[in-house]
């Protein structure tokens, strides 16, 4: 019995250790992080003799992605002609010689190598803990600011996690809080907002056909039929068909805010009177206070004009 309570008490005496172990290993590394920045000197040694003691630990991992993902980027400076580049919005604008607008962007370019390792340790994260849907988001992330304006990896990856997401009966878990079905919907509509802030054609395009599968997966959400409709409307400038969209958003949510202020706007780009005329008693019903006395005189105005 003695030999025995000796046996245990020494296992013991293991697990507490290692457990001080990646502890000093966690302090070690946030006081570098917050020192010297996610990929500064030092970082990288403390996460492998880390990873040496607890190959699994969830913020070794995160770590380990986040040193490869900032390594790998440096900035520089880009010249354009629109206003917009990739959702952001210029640092500089100038004057050119022939009087022209020319706007000036800061963007992160990658070195492949480091990039690929970072996204081989996303894949390791999420192999690992299948379960934490921000670790998903790490991969999708990337291809995102990797691919820029052509984010083909980028929607077959968010594709095959949507499909998982809608397939899934358990609730995530999101940095340590549950995540069930809604949020992760409202968490792929933002990645189609990610997709549409980027401007490019093939990120429209990519956009459009997100939404077309998120519609398919999750049919009661009315907000992926609303992006369909903007695509006609901004990328086609294609209006009866975004206002057939929008239309059928209204089935299914009479109130959606989105829908009636695109569908005004669609009306008024067309000049369809007569369609901006039913949206703007949509929005005099359903819209903010401000915006409902604005619709109320365009209303009057339309049916003074008739």
């Amino acid at each position: 019995m003695i030999k025995r309570i000796i046996s245990l008490a020494s296992a013991l005496s293991v697990c507490v250790c290692a457990f001080c172990q990646t502890d000093r290993f966690e302090r070690k590394y946030d006081l570098l992080v917050s020192q010297l920045g996610p990929a500064g000197v030092g970082v990288e040694t403390v996460l492998d003799n880390w990873a040496a003691e607890d190959s699994t630990d969830a913020k070794m991992l995160l770590g380990r992605f986040t040193y490869y993902f900032t390594k790998a980027q440096t900035s520089s400076i880009v010249q354009k002609s629109q206003k917009k580049y990739l959702g952001m919005e210029p640092v500089l604008s100038l004057k050119d010689s022939t009087g022209n607008d020319v706007y000036y962007y800061q963007v992160s370019e990658f070195d492949d190598e480091l990039y690929a390792k970072a996204v081989k340790a996303a894949d390791r994260a999420a192999a690992l803990w299948p379960d934490r849907l921000d670790f998903r988001f790490l991969k999708a992330n990337a291809y995102i600011a990797y691919e820029k304006e052509s984010p083909d990896m980028a929607l077959s990856y968010l594709k095959t996690l949507a499909a998982e997401g809608a397939a899934r009966t358990d609730a995530w878990d999101y940095a340590g809080t549950e995540a069930d079905g809604d949020f992760f919907a409202e968490a792929m509509q933002e990645y189609c907002y990610s997709l549409y802030s980027i401007g490019s054609p093939s990120a429209l395009e990519a956009f459009r056909s997100f939404s077309e599968h998120l519609v398919k997966l999750y049919p009661e959400h009315a907000g992926f039929l609303s992006n369909i409709g903007s695509y006609y409307m901004i990328a086609k400038n294609d209006y009866k068909t975004a206002l057939k969209y929008y239309a059928k958003v209204l089935k299914k949510k009479p109130d959606d805010y989105t829908a009636i202020k695109n569908g005004v706007l669609a009306s008024r780009k067309s000049g369809n009177k007569k369609s901006e005329l039913k949206y703007l008693e949509l929005l005099a019903e359903y819209g903010p206070e401000n915006e409902r006395l604005v619709a109320q005189g365009r209303i009057q105005a339309l049916k003074g004009g008739r």
